[in-house]
């Protein structure tokens, strides 16, 4: 397997501080085509992902389009490479790297995504999607759990 691309998170210090700069961010737009926008560029931003992870072993189950997650690390630091085919799905991806990787478990396991409700964005996704990134938020968790153990 090839190594990992450098990854550019964390951003900021805790993952408090990166959902608090996520909602400032989020409530500089207006309305939503506007904030949409702006996770698709959030998603062009993702480190670059080598063709050969996109495999099944490293698809994450439970979104309507192609995502594909690896982890690495320890308990004392998770780095998350993800991709996706679709381009606010990228965005989704860049906003829970931004919160969650680069961090410790329990840092991970202790940090609930409350970025979601706080933009609004659990409202303006489709069921699909939300599920999507329900698949992905559990997923980190999940590693982050099995890394505590």
């Amino acid at each position: 397997m090839s190594e990992s691309p450098p990854s550019p998170f964390p951003l900021e210090p805790t993952p408090a501080e990166a959902q608090r700069a996520i909602a400032e961010e989020f409530a500089f737009f207006g309305d939503w085509s506007e904030r949409y926008q702006y996770l698709i560029d959030l998603g062009r931003k993702l480190p670059p992902f080598p063709d050969e992870w996109k495999t099944e072993e490293h698809r994450l189950h439970g979104c309507q389009s192609m995502v594909w997650i690896v982890p690495s690390g320890d308990a004392t630091r998770l780095d998350f490479a993800a991709a996706s085919d679709s381009a606010i799905v990228s965005g989704l991806i860049y906003l829970a790297l931004r919160v969650y990787s680069g961090r410790s478990a329990q840092e991970i396991v202790a940090t609930d995504a409350s970025y979601i409700g706080d933009i609004g964005l659990a409202k303006h996704l489709s069921p699909t999607r939300s599920n999507g990134l329900a698949a992905l938020l559990a997923f980190i968790r999940a590693r982050a759990q099995t890394a505590l153990q």
